[in-house]
């Protein structure tokens, strides 16, 4: 979770993942620029996959007669300009939708005008294309979506539908909006890895300015990448669940004759649409079919203490062994029976303890990655997302045997082939010897340092339940949650863990302030 790979590469390709164990990383195959920046973060999480290709629905899988019998909804009339606002991100299609509408209402005889506002987005900034169609040409006086006019807002980025430009046009008991739930992230991401994208405050945006009935909102991305291959295909699929809904003021005819005008992925462009089309209809449908080749969905985060207890427990007990995992569970049940006894009505102690503790109690030292990797679960998640005769390429810097950079003094990353998950099944087994004598990898500072930080937490939650009142308890959870802030390896965990050191002992000296000026008074 440190950040460090957005923060070598400055790419929105490396976008967050949601764990029960934090924020993690993943790389936008769709959006990938392949210079691979990225692999410059100091972290032995990326693999490169040569050869193969990102996994697509099988022929037989993509469609075929689910498209046939779907019902034609009514089409709106166009007696007066019917206005559609399609908002989006440069680089991913926005202006092709304007383009094939505009082109699709041009084959049917109608009026149109479309007027695409790029400002400066080559790729990654907000566009808005304002669509404006009628019964014939004469009927429209202006090109730009008027304030509170838009009939239909389609908007294939969330954050760039909430907006004042796109807000402004929405009105209640007119306009509605199809809106795509994706969370692109912005350019601060890189920079701010703690960064929170405001899901639902933009949701709540777009919900107060044209009635909750009248927005919503799809997993155009998430439905288009798995059953297409390629989040290109986010656009037109939402074109199509839009049209579907009968908001769309042209055929679906004269959209297949404008996607084979265009003359680029017209068989990939028509699918994308029918798919969104049949989303529309029949959303469970979509569903089952993309499932194989969806990224596997995480289990919803942990929230009552027990249930955080016991994923942990699971998840130390893979880590190492049942008593360690004992070792865990004793002290935050002991942190929680005494928050309860000191603080009652309070919470929050116990969570983060639960939380925190474990993180580092299962620092991630060579038996662990190799664990990782060698665990079923990593073979399965590449083959769901490739397919092909493809190899893997791992980029780690061992401590033991990784070259130092002669101008930093740093470690260097090495690449390492597929005979490297040979060595991490082997390596995982022996996992028993991790902070024995004979673990030749615990002799490093860094993991002498790890095990330094447990018994550092464990003597600091002694303290504080010793010294534990309603006073100070903010400031006990604030001390709790510190190891949040020690992230990353080598030298970018060092750089974290000074700054999260000092905040520590200046939270620890107002801590002990708060507990010793009562006893004074008395």
């Amino acid at each position: 979770g440190c950040g460090d790979c957005g923060v070598q590469s400055n790419c929105l390709s490396v976008t967050p993942v949601e764990t029960e164990f934090g924020r993690k990383r993943a790389i936008d195959q769709s959006s990938c620029n392949k210079d691979f920046s990225c692999l410059k973060g100091f972290c032995p999480s990326f693999v490169t996959v040569h050869g193969g290709k990102v996994r697509k629905l099988r022929s037989s899988e993509q469609g075929g007669d689910r498209f046939v019998h779907l019902p034609a909804p009514k089409i709106p009339a166009v007696d007066a300009p019917y206005n559609i606002l399609v908002t989006g991100v440069g680089g991913t299609g926005v202006v092709t939708i304007g383009a094939l509408l505009g082109m699709a209402a041009h084959i049917e005889g109608k009026g149109v005008t479309v007027l695409d506002m790029t400002g400066l987005a080559q790729k990654g900034g907000a566009v808005i294309s304002h669509i404006r169609i009628a019964g014939a040409p004469e009927k429209i006086h202006a090109v730009r979506v008027a304030a509170g006019e838009a009939d239909l807002v389609l908007g294939c980025d969330l954050v760039v539908a909430a907006g004042t430009e796109a807000n402004s046009r929405m009105r209640k008991g007119l306009t509605r909006a199809i809106i795509n739930t994706h969370e692109t992230v912005t350019g601060a991401f890189t920079r701010k890895p703690d960064l929170q994208f405001p899901g639902g405050e933009l949701r709540q945006v777009v919900h107060d300015a044209v009635g909750a009935d009248a927005a919503e909102f799809v997993e155009g991305t998430a439905f288009a990448t798995a059953l297409m291959g390629d989040s290109i295909a986010t656009n037109l699929f939402m074109l199509g669940y839009a049209w579907q809904r009968g908001l769309v003021p042209v055929s679906a005819d004269a959209i297949a004759q404008a996607i084979e005008l265009n003359a680029v992925a017209v068989e990939a462009n028509k699918r994308a649409f029918s798919w969104g089309r049949l989303a529309a209809h029949d959303l469970a449908a979509v569903e089952r079919a993309a499932k194989p080749t969806m990224v596997t969905p995480l289990r919803p985060i942990a929230k009552s203490l027990d249930e955080i207890i016991a994923r942990r427990v699971e998840h130390l007990t893979g880590y190492q062994n049942a008593a360690y995992a004992q070792r865990y569970e004793a002290l935050v049940r002991r942190v929680a029976e005494t928050e309860r006894k000191r603080t009652s009505g309070l919470n929050g102690l116990a969570e983060a303890v639960a939380r925190y503790y474990a993180k580092l109690l299962a620092y991630k030292d060579e038996y662990e990655v190799a664990r990782l990797y060698a665990d079923p679960k990593f073979a399965q998640a590449v083959r769901r997302q490739f397919e092909g005769d493809y190899r893997l390429q791992f980029n780690l810097a061992p401590p033991l045997i990784a070259d130092r950079d002669p101008d930093t003094g740093q470690l260097r990353k090495r690449t390492f082939g597929p005979w490297t998950l040979s060595v991490f099944r082997w390596l995982a087994r022996l996992k028993f010897l991790r902070g024995t004598r004979f673990d030749i990898f615990g002799r490093t500072a860094e993991r002498r340092r790890e095990r330094q930080l447990i018994a550092e937490y464990e003597a600091l939650i002694a303290e504080l339940l010793e010294r534990l009142t309603p006073e100070n308890h903010a400031i006990a959870v604030e001390l709790a949650t510190i190891p949040e802030h020690i992230r990353g390896f080598g030298h970018v965990k060092d750089a974290h863990l000074v700054r999260a050191k000092a905040h520590e002992a200046e939270l620890l000296t107002l801590f002990r302030r708060t507990f010793s000026a009562p006893q004074a008074a008395e």
